[in-house]
């Protein structure tokens, strides 16, 4: 574990101002929450919420051929997406295990960019790197050092933007566009993509322009959030978070660190992976039965202890199934409690016990997410 101080996103001055209550995430100092995790994730889910995620990553792959080069390497159909579209997809190893998830950008035929998360920065830029064709027909330009994030989500999202940097700026639903000539003299470009569920958009722009594009949004009515309801509305929408549902199997130290270490078919996405086209891993998939553990999620029935990472979950005689991998109360349902993980041998609909402590066990129901 790194001594280091942790990194100073370039809002830190405008998280401490609006009393954010800062917290180490992955070697970045950034908030937790400014009022609470329940009103700033009911504030996205009817207003829109503003989230500082300069801590993610920003790769840009170069190349004549660079979407077939990259389809190598993912799950996704990446010669599929045409210029201006996003998509998602996973990285997987030799083995077929994942690494990590990414969403991408075609910006062009010759050029795509990706966002990884924070904590594997290195780790996929290594990756990609030793992956290059040796004739240098494809580039990777690392831009995170260099590159502020923010995500604007929520149904008030699209009004509030074009507000702020006029109606030009909006693109849609996993689409991508530049921001040359913009509002506020503010470069960069934004993709209609977030991690809520909401619509709304990533925008990627210079450091030197985060305060202004922060504050001219909060001015013109977005909710700043932070990394507390950011989890609580991605739990919701059933999407994973990578070393959290899943995990690197070169970067798991312990047994509970390699029940994570995950493939495609297991996460249970629906979509970015199963193509038939060849990429390093794709032959573990097709391999496997309905027998094996896939991911799911659980809704309680019952009150009891809250659902949490890593509790055990088992049938209604005990034998236990599979384990929590995410849990938390759900702000847009009451606060019900809600889990994804991994189990074998159920479906949508059964029923199933939590074992929230060593004291209680909890009645939950299985579910596919979305919860909401």
């Amino acid at each position: 574990m790194s001594d280091a101080p942790p990194v100073r996103t370039p809002l830190y001055a405008e998280h401490l101002a609006l009393d954010g209550r800062m917290v180490d995430f992955h070697g970045f100092e950034l908030p937790i929450w400014y009022s609470s995790i329940s009103e700033e994730h009911l504030a996205t889910r009817s207003g829109a919420g503003l989230f500082d995620v300069s801590h993610m990553g920003l790769f840009r792959f170069t190349g004549a051929d660079v979407r077939g080069w990259l389809q190598g390497l993912a799950t996704q159909a990446v010669t599929s997406i045409a210029p201006g579209r996003c998509a998602y997809t996973h990285f997987l190893d030799e083995d077929g295990l994942l690494i990590d998830d990414m969403i991408f950008a075609v910006v062009s035929e010759e050029e795509i960019l990706g966002v990884p998360n924070a904590s594997m920065i290195p780790v996929m830029l290594d990756w990609f790197s030793r992956h290059l064709p040796e004739d240098g027909s494809v580039q990777i330009e690392d831009l995170s050092d260099a590159t502020a994030i923010l995500a604007l989500q929520g149904p008030q999202a699209k009004a509030i933007l074009t507000s702020v940097l006029g109606e030009g700026a909006h693109v849609g639903r996993f689409r991508w566009g530049p921001l040359d000539g913009a509002a506020l003299g503010i470069e960069g470009f934004l993709q209609g993509t977030g991690y809520t569920g909401e619509a709304g958009y990533e925008i990627m722009l210079s450091g030197e322009h985060a305060v202004t594009l922060w504050r001219a949004l909060i001015a013109a009515g977005a909710t700043p959030v932070g990394l507390g309801a950011r989890d609580t509305l991605r739990l919701e929408k059933g999407f994973l978070l990578s070393g959290v549902d899943f995990l690197s199997p070169a970067l798991a130290s312990t047994e509970e660190e390699a029940f994570l270490a995950r493939d495609s078919w297991e996460t249970n996405v629906p979509f970015g992976w199963g193509s038939e086209h060849d990429h390093v891993g794709s032959s573990r998939w097709r391999s496997h039965e309905d027998s094996d553990a896939r991911w799911w999620g659980v809704r309680y029935v019952e009150k009891g202890p809250l659902p949490r990472p890593g509790k055990p979950v088992t049938t209604l005689d005990g034998a236990p199934i599979g384990r929590l991998t995410s849990g938390a109360p759900a702000p847009s349902l009451d606060n019900v409690g809600i889990g994804i993980g991994y189990m074998v041998g159920v479906k949508e609909g059964d029923e199933v016990l939590v074992q929230a402590n060593p004291r209680k066990s909890v009645r939950a129901v299985v579910v596919r997410p979305p919860f909401v």
